[in-house]
This record gives C-alpha cells, structure tokens and sequence, in this order.
C-alpha cells in the first residue's frame, strides 16, 4: 500500500469499530469497505449450515427489490455462498477461482440478478463460521473496474479480521445494553426506592420509586449527583450506612436503620456493597442504598388472597378494610354499609381462614404483600 492507501485503511479500521458501538454508523462504514476493496456494492449475509434461511444484516448499494430476489431465489444460484464451508478461514475469493468467467456470464445469476446491478463480478470473504451459521461480506464489482483482482481479495482478507470483530463487540454490546436496560425496568417496578452509589458517595441510579423520594424531599433530596439528608438524624445515619459499606468499618454489624422525614413518615434504610474488583474505576455502582417507608400498609395481592380463601368480593372488600381501618364501626362507615353486614362477612372471613382474631387476619393477609409499584383498584362497598 502506498502511505495515502495505508492512512485510508487506518480510517477505516476505526469506522468499523465506531460502527461496533453506533449502529448508526454501520450503513456508513459498509459503504467505506466497498469503495476501499474496489467494489461498488455490498451485503454481509448469513445462511445456515442447513441452507433453510438466509439473512441479510448490513448492505450498501443494492436496493431492497434486489435484496428480496437474493433472498427468494439467487440465493441458490450463488457460486461463491457455499464454497465458503470446505475454504480456510478469512480467504476471500472470487469468481475465477471456481470458474472462468466467460462460463460466469452465461449463468442466470449474473444474467438477472449481477448484470442489473451495473456489475460485472463478485467477490466474497468469510467473516465468522459455527456449526450453525456461515456469514460472509460479498462485495460486487463494477463493470467499469473489470473483474475481481488480487487486489481485491488481499484488502477483503485485511479487513474481514476487523469486520468480524466489530461485528462480536456490536453484539455483546447491544446484549449489555438490553440487560441494563431489562433491568431498570424491574427495578422501576418495585415500591421500595433502590439507589446504586458509587465508591465516593455519588448516584449511579435510582429507582422510579427512588426518584421520587428525591422529588418529595422530605427523607432524601438529590443535590446534583449526590444525596443530600433533610435533617441531622438521617444524615447521621446514611453516612454510616455508606461508611459500612465501604470498608471503613468492615466488622460493624449489618443493619436496618430507623430514619424519620420532616413530615413524621418513619422510613427503614438498608445498604450493603456490591461485589467489585479492585481494579474498576470509582465510578461504577459499589453499593445498594434502599429505602422503604414503614407502614402498615403494605401492597397486597388482593386477587391472590381472595383466591387461596375462596372470598367473594365483598368478604375481600371487608377483609382489605380490616387492614387498613380496623374497627367494625369505622369500617361500616367507610364501606357505607351496616355493622352487622361488617360482622357477617367477618364470621366469614374467620372461618374461611381459619383466624380467631382480626389480628390473624391481618397477619394472613401480610403473607400476600408483593414488592410492585401499582396496587390494583376496587369497588369501595360491601354488600
């Protein structure tokens, strides 16, 4: 290569990687490929060891009436596709390497499908084989370049090591990104606010639930990207939370600490390290703050509960009322309903359950609490 060829290819190994990590840039990095190696179009394609499905996933240059006739039919027709399973790998070919080109010409495939395109040739270099698939980059050639040369296939050769890993990294990329993101949902779904913190005390990520701790600021408020106490006692108690957790007093015990909000809500603040290597930057998550208000009550799965004891819908209505009320009286009213309509369905309940006292039940019920951020909603009145 002369140095302007040796600079040219530089650029281009690093657009192959960008485009590992921008999908955006793959369109724009295949292009590059075609143009360096001399080609005026191309596709990186996958078939099957089976030879059942064929599958394209990157292409510049060739339109999508083209790409559905390869697909459905010149597929099959492909001379080089399939030589690739009895070739090393990486080796690029072309098609005077299986047949001379005047026979090449006569075929269908160039014909109907290579000829249309403006080509005059093609050639192909294998970027990854399993035992379940065979991908390759198939680049066609101009007729106004003549057929495939050697040139062609050494700067396919070059660069198929680079396609292929890039190719590896935009996968395990893109699996990483969706586990990150899988995983923010879930924790978006949950009541209890989890918060990741760094190794100096500053927020990773918080929780739907969390965040919105930060915004009623009443226990916890997020001052840039650091938590901020809304008095002295829980302050006290959040850095000691933090001061356990990274390692500045190792044997302390692990516990679950009281904090109260300036609005009188009592709140149970939990921490313990996350498992991290010595070697990691500060910057990642290095411990698990969470954060849960202290209430009686708690988010039940009332269609789980009703169908373990076989409650009709008005038992359940008195029995979620009992939880939240307690007394006859004041859940007649609530219910609108008479008290010995409440005291019916509580002969009921008992039996069902098999409770002697409103405290059992309540206890029973506790056993049905769910960790999820929505509670579903009912008719009010008993009947």
């Amino acid at each position: 290569m002369t140095t302007h060829q040796a600079n040219r290819f530089s650029s281009l190994i690093g657009e192959i990687y960008d485009a590992a990590v921008d999908p955006a840039l793959r369109s724009r990095a295949l292009e590059q490929v075609s143009h360096f190696v001399g080609g005026c179009a191309a596709m990186i394609v996958s078939r099957d060891s089976a030879r059942l499905s064929i599958e394209i996933h990157q292409h510049f240059g060739t339109d999508a009436r083209f790409r559905q006739l390869y697909r459905d039919r010149y597929v099959e027709l492909d001379p080089l596709l399939d030589r690739h399973l009895a070739l090393g790998s990486e080796q690029a070919i072309g098609v005077t390497d299986i047949m001379p080109h005047a026979e090449f010409r006569e075929t269908s495939f160039y014909r109907e499908w290579v000829e249309p395109q403006g080509a005059i040739d093609l050639a192909t270099v294998e970027l990854e084989k399993t035992v379940a698939r065979t991908t390759i980059l198939q680049v066609l050639r101009h007729r106004s370049r003549g057929t495939v040369d050697d040139a062609m296939r050494d700067r396919m050769r070059l660069l198929a090591p680079h396609i292929q890993r890039s190719q590896t990294m935009g996968r395990q990329i893109r699996a990483r990104s969706h586990t990150v993101d899988d995983l923010a949902d879930v924790l978006d779904g949950l009541n209890i606010a989890i918060c990741l913190l760094d190794a100096d005390g500053r927020v990773v990520h918080a929780n739907a639930a969390c965040r919105q701790l930060f915004v009623d600021a009443n226990l916890l408020a997020l001052v840039g990207d650091r938590i901020v106490a809304r008095n002295t006692q829980t302050d006290k108690i959040f850095r000691g939370l933090c001061e356990i957790d990274s390692g500045v007093h190792p044997a302390a015990p692990r516990q679950i600490e009281l904090a109260t909000s300036a609005d009188g809500q009592h709140y149970l603040l939990h921490a313990f390290p996350l498992k991290r290597e010595r070697n990691l930057p500060r910057d990642i998550a290095a411990t698990m703050l969470f954060v849960q208000r202290a209430s009686m009550l708690p988010l039940l799965a009332a269609d789980a509960i009703a169908a373990a004891f076989r409650l009709t819908p008005s038992e359940l209505r008195v029995l979620m009322a009992i939880i939240e009320i307690g007394g006859v009286p004041d859940i007649a009213a609530k219910l609108g309903v008479a008290e010995t309509t409440v005291k019916t369905h509580l002969g009921r309940l008992f039996e069902k359950t098999g409770a002697g006292r409103q405290a059992d039940l309540v206890k029973i019920a506790a056993g049905f609490a769910v960790p999820f951020a929505r509670r579903a909603s009912g008719d009010d009145k008993a009947t």
